[in-house]
């Protein structure tokens, strides 16, 4: 088996500095596990859609800027603030842990390492 290579930076294929949808490239896809680069060009989830995945996550900035929010219990009376990201700063986000993207920077490629892996 020969090792597989790549540069995360690559942007060939993207034909514009802001397009409709983001760019999911899956790097690795084993049983409980999927790394995948995801790169965003001004794009945030829609009004009121919310991820809610079964796995749990971990989400690295590598570059650009964006804003993640988290649904709050209505009970609980906190407000979703922004948690703002830069490049660097990563998240681990629970199973079931409702969230979606507020923004990214519309300006320049916002690029993420995500991994997702089965919740134990």
């Amino acid at each position: 088996m020969k090792p597989e290579t790549g540069n995360l930076f690559d942007v060939s294929g993207l034909t514009a500095p802001t397009g409709p949808d983001e760019r999911f490239d899956t790097l690795v896809d084993r049983t409980g596990l999927r790394i995948e680069r995801i790169v965003s060009t001004g794009q945030a989830s829609p009004a009121g859609f919310w991820y809610d995945s079964p796995n749990e996550e971990w989400v690295l900035l590598i570059a650009g800027a964006a804003a993640l929010e988290f649904e709050t219990p209505a009970e609980s009376g906190d407000i979703a603030r922004p948690h703002m990201m830069q490049p660097g700063d990563y998240v681990r986000i629970p199973a079931h842990c409702r969230h979606r993207v507020a923004w990214t920077h519309a300006d320049e490629p916002t690029f993420w390492l995500a991994v997702h892996y089965e919740h134990t």
